[in-house]
């Protein structure tokens, strides 16, 4: 009788541990599932689009800081603080990276089908093609030429592009932004 009482004692001290063990084990695959889900949902919303608008941003953050460094340097040579050849050799060294950044995202856009971002780049593209085949006769790559950078007209023309090319970034950087969020709320 005894070992009778104490064989039960042992299997239901065994059942409530193992009906905790259980619940215990229940929670956690429910949460496991609760974060797959989450994952599921959030890998279904970022499609390629939403990939491409999230490189724009990267690209076009780096674009606002040449652009940035571009009116910094030329008001430098504006008020004559600077060595124009030291400072069109800085400047000519973003020139390319900033183009090839532009052209790579609008690429992007081109195989995600985004017709908003393919139009707002365009333009700008076609500027820059037009630039550079343009540009002064030099050694190297670029669009600054250190000779003719000093004249007013070649001043203020660069100026001016360069706060026209601030301006298109930071407008570019706040569509990208919404056309981002917005493809990713729409896919899911």
């Amino acid at each position: 009788m005894i070992s009778a009482c104490s064989e039960l004692r042992k299997t239901v001290q065994f059942v409530g541990t193992y009906s905790a063990f259980c619940g215990e084990v229940s929670y956690l695959l429910f949460e496991v599932l609760r974060i797959l889900k989450t994952a599921e949902l959030l890998i279904m919303a970022f499609t390629f689009a939403a990939f491409c608008y999230l490189f724009a941003l990267f690209a076009v953050a780096f674009c606002i800081f040449f652009a940035i460094f571009t009116v910094i340097c030329i008001d430098e040579l504006k008020t004559e603080y600077k060595n124009p050849i030291e400072q069109c050799n800085s400047l000519n060294q973003l020139v390319l990276p900033e183009y090839l950044l532009h052209i790579i995202l609008t690429f992007l856009f081109v195989l995600s089908f985004q017709l908003g971002g393919l139009c707002w780049n365009i333009p700008l593209i076609a500027y820059h093609i037009h630039r550079y085949i343009q540009r002064p006769v030099m050694t190297g790559p670029g669009i600054y030429d250190p000779t003719t950078i000093l004249n007013k007209n070649e001043l203020q023309k660069a100026l001016k592009e360069g706060w026209i090319k601030l301006g298109f970034y930071l407008i570019s950087f706040f569509y990208y932004l919404y056309a981002m969020i917005y493809t990713m709320v729409t896919s899911s």
